[in-house]
């Protein structure tokens, strides 16, 4: 009995080896392709339930424009979206200077390199520091609102110049003693972080006491717009309030649908988590340009990788953006 044994050619053995380059790229380039594919099905994942529960509670969902009104040092004045829109550029800008930085390592310029990394750093630093600043503008919030037993949320709105009120400005102090909630002590099951600055009896005491104001509702109608009820509509259902809401947490929320702001908190967060990630990758990159480390070693491929990532991140961005702020 014979038996016949096949060989491999030794132009082949490299393959098991590591010796041959899949798709003409290196180890690293190839693992980092792998995590930015895996990476972008988690997004992918959290955008898809995004959609979904923005698509059942279309009719109660924030307007972005209504909710993402500040800019620095513009205290009052409305500025929809701008500062979103200035953190989009600026996050997009330092992509460029990531491409430039990568291109200058292909030519071995290493001043260009460092150059193109500190213009970069200093973007996703920027960027970084902006969404932390929205972060806190979203959970502080501005005009305050009330909740309903039902968990509707009712805004306040001027009936003479069509702007919103905030509850500082019509709700009246009533002396009494105030107990912070705890969640032993009610039927929710929910401790309150800290007192709101008004009750709810202090809120609907000064709503009925001026009548120049109205409830616009979390309900949005056929035109996109949210519900403002009349006067008198307005007087029946204040009474239903049983809490006030100030800004949003996971909890409550005052631009609207609760599952907004979750969302808000968890995507914004995650993308957030990447882009302060990159930033100290960066850095720790761009120290080893200027020590020397890729030019003794003859190249700058780690950059080369490092911007990859750094791509990946801008584009999320320009989903979120999209998701959150445009659609």
């Amino acid at each position: 009995m014979s038996s016949t044994i096949t060989t491999i050619e030794d132009d082949n053995t490299d393959v098991w080896g590591g010796g041959n380059k899949p798709l003409n790229s290196s180890y690293g380039k190839l693992m980092m392709w792998f995590f930015i594919v895996s990476d972008a099905l988690t997004f992918s994942g959290f955008l898809a339930a995004y959609g979904f529960s923005r698509f059942k509670n279309i009719d109660s969902w924030p307007i972005a424009d209504e909710v993402f009104t500040h800019f620095p040092f513009l205290h009052g004045v409305d500025a929809p979206m701008y500062y979103v829109a200035l953190m989009t550029f600026v996050l997009i800008f330092s992509s460029v200077t990531m491409v430039l930085a990568v291109d200058a390592g292909h030519h071995m310029q290493k001043g260009k390199v460092a150059f193109y990394m500190l213009l970069t750093i200093i973007g996703g630093a920027i960027f970084v520091g902006s969404q932390a600043w929205e972060w806190s503008n979203f959970i502080r919030g501005e005009y305050g609102a009330v909740e309903t037993k039902g968990g509707q949320i009712y805004q306040f709105q001027s009936l003479e110049s069509g702007k919103r009120v905030a509850l500082h400005d019509f709700a009246v102090e009533i002396p009494s003693e105030r107990v912070q909630h705890e969640s032993k002590n009610g039927v929710w099951y929910i401790g309150e972080g800290s007192l709101p600055s008004y009750t709810t009896q202090e809120v609907i005491s000064g709503f009925v006491a001026d009548s120049d104001i109205v409830i616009k509702t979390e309900k949005i109608d056929e035109n996109g717009q949210k519900i403002i009820l009349s006067r008198e509509e307005s007087l029946n259902k204040i009474t239903q309030a049983v809490s006030v809401v100030e800004g949003a947490n996971l909890i409550n929320n005052e631009y609207g649908n609760r599952l907004f702001a979750d969302f808000f908190f968890f995507i914004t967060g995650f993308h957030g988590f990447h882009v302060l990630s990159g930033v100290i990758i960066n850095i720790i990159i761009f120290f080893n340009v200027l020590v020397g480390t890729y030019e003794r070693r003859g190249h700058y491929e780690m950059v080369e990788k490092v911007g990859l990532y750094w791509h990946f991140v801008d584009l999320v961005w320009v989903f979120v953006f999209t998701f959150f702020y445009l659609v």
